[in-house]
């Protein structure tokens, strides 16, 4: 899993940062969450390949957050792109995407929108799934969670060995999860495999105040890539915004016990990123302001 910060700033771009867009890799495919204006540049200068996004996930209708998504389409387009493109997100977004259609021109090939009317899993492939959840803010948005699949457990050869399987292709099939037969005997993979690892995730708030439910949501992920907007100051303000200051993201991920917490969303009004740091290190320690163009590998979990 390679996290690519393609942007990083609150309400409008700055000479800094641009507006908010995040690429996750899984194998050979991107997934786009939110794509504020200026993201297909941005994707170009980070080399994430146009053509291996499969999935965009928008947070919410805010320019901010979906500006880039026309001219990502026309641009798609223009390399000849043919496979379809999912994009999901909030109610509005397909008139916003018909809209944009009707008046550039319309893709030229097939994009599918769902609009998500309320949490649970939105993708469901084999060796990952994205689930949502409603944030609070101040007009319609959501969360996201990306997980992969479990890993088969630690293969171990000695005891393929002992059980009779000779190396070669039987042992692949065993790490991949099939029972073979060697003699006439079944061999499952329990039987030579730990258990199975835990997958790694990826929890991203897009904009949101502190509400119920965001804790749980995020419990235990490898990630955390939460809105700092404010300093704890201006926590009146971001109340009545619908955003979170750097310390409240720091409390969510220090109850969540997560992996490590990334701040991003952070207002122009903040050039000076060790403010925002450092008010979140006060209330859990494995924390990092993001920067574009940040690339962030998160590693495999063997427990």
């Amino acid at each position: 899993m390679r996290i690519v910060f393609l942007g990083t700033s609150g309400s409008m771009p700055t000479e800094a940062r641009s507006s908010p867009a995040l690429a996750v890799r899984l194998g050979r495919r991107i997934l786009l969450l939110d794509c504020g204006e200026g993201t297909q540049r941005q994707m170009v200068r980070a080399r994430v390949g146009f053509r291996k996004t499969r999935h965009v996930l928008v947070s919410h209708l805010h320019g901010d957050h979906v500006l880039g998504l026309p001219g990502l389409l026309q641009s798609m387009s223009l390399l000849g792109r043919e496979e379809p493109l999912h994009i999901y997100g909030p109610s509005g977004l397909a008139r916003f995407i018909q809209c944009t259609s009707d008046t550039l021109g319309p893709p030229n090939f097939p994009v599918f929108v769902e609009e998500l009317g309320g949490g649970g899993v939105v993708v469901e492939e084999a060796d990952y799934r994205v689930v949502a959840l409603e944030a609070k803010h101040t007009v319609e948005s959501f969360c996201y969670r990306v997980e992969e699949a479990p890993r088969p457990g630690r293969f171990h050869p000695e005891e393929a060995r002992r059980l009779g399987v000779p190396e070669g292709p039987l042992w692949g099939r065993l790490q991949r999860g099939e029972a073979v037969e060697v003699e006439g005997r079944l061999v499952e993979p329990h039987m030579v495999c730990g258990p199975p690892r835990p997958g790694r995730s990826l929890v991203y708030t897009g904009d949101t105040a502190p509400f119920e439910g965001l804790v749980e949501f995020a419990r235990g992920a490898s990630v955390l890539v939460h809105e700092a907007t404010f300093l704890e100051d201006l926590a009146g303000r971001a109340a009545e915004d619908g955003h979170s200051t750097a310390l409240q993201a720091a409390r969510v991920a220090a109850e969540a016990g997560v992996g490590l917490l990334v701040l991003t969303h952070i207002s122009p009004r903040y050039p000076d990123l060790e403010r925002v740091l450092e008010e979140a290190q006060g209330a859990f320690p494995r924390v990092v302001v993001a920067r574009d163009l940040q690339v962030l590998e998160v590693p495999l979990l063997e427990e």
